[in-house]
């Protein structure tokens, strides 16, 4: 199995919970604590960014380093994160 199948599998996994609950035990058991808590802060990122924020800023908030900032920088230009606000 590639890679990319391996990640439909995944997202096919993900999309099939139902409820949080069960959403967030598969998460917990999947990924390490430390995985777990990089997801969240990504996601953050890009909603700070999103806000207008500078990249520094963010980056002294959420205690990440500023190339995990400008990556997510990036990202938007690149048209992702649309249907994040």
């Amino acid at each position: 199995m590639t890679n990319e199948e391996q990640l439909y599998e995944l997202i096919k996994q993900i999309l099939s919970y139902r409820n949080e609950k069960a959403l967030r035990s598969f998460l917990e058991a999947i990924l390490t604590p430390k995985e777990l808590a990089e997801i969240p802060t990504r996601l953050q990122i890009v909603k700070m960014l999103k806000q207008g924020i500078a990249q520094r800023k963010i980056a002294e908030k959420l205690g990440v380093g500023v190339a995990t900032v400008t990556r997510g920088s990036k990202e938007i230009l690149k048209g992702n994160f649309e249907e994040i606000y």
